[in-house]
């Protein structure tokens, strides 16, 4: 995570982060309170914006009910476990492809994944938000695409890792 902040006289202060997802915030706190959000595409490099995706303006208050939402203060998620009971030991997860990742460009039956890892992928949501259910083994992972998978807690983790490291 790379987080950087600026003053910008005469208009406020400017802080700017860079996930470990590879996505890009900047936050504009205005000296009349008001924040801009901007949601920004990824660069060729960390420091590197490409074209804004999204912008919100808060107020004040508004942006004080959005940190305390994100910073967990109004809601904290139920642990891990409670959720496996629930489906007797079956988890279900969200993954991102990350733009470092070694499985971008590979397909899934290139992977082997199911073999290698027992995981099943259920659907794939790109970043241009296209669906794909059930994707067959000809599926080829791209940056930022979002995959719902299946499986026990050690087989998720076995392919966290192959989708990571593009091999165990």
């Amino acid at each position: 995570m790379h987080f950087k902040e600026t003053d910008l006289p005469g208009i406020g202060r400017k802080y700017w982060l860079h996930t470990r997802s590879g996505e890009h915030l900047v936050i504009v706190i205005h000296n009349d309170e008001r924040r801009d959000l901007f949601h920004m595409e990824s660069g060729d490099s960390p420091e590197e914006l490409g074209d804004m995706v999204s912008l919100v303006t808060l107020d004040d208050d508004e942006a004080r009910a959005v940190a305390a939402i994100v910073g967990g203060m109004t809601y904290k998620p139920t642990f891990q476990d409670e959720r496996e009971v629930m489906l007797e030991g079956l988890l279900i997860e969200w993954l991102r492809i990350e733009p470092h990742s070694e499985s971008i460009g590979r397909t899934i039956g290139e992977l082997n994944i199911r073999q290698v890892t027992g995981a099943v992928i259920l659907a794939v949501v790109e970043k241009n938000r296209t669906k794909q259910f059930n994707p067959g083994p000809d599926y080829t992972f791209t940056a930022g695409a979002t995959v719902v998978v299946a499986g026990e807690r050690d087989q998720i983790k076995l392919l966290k890792r192959l989708l990571s490291n593009g091999r165990l």
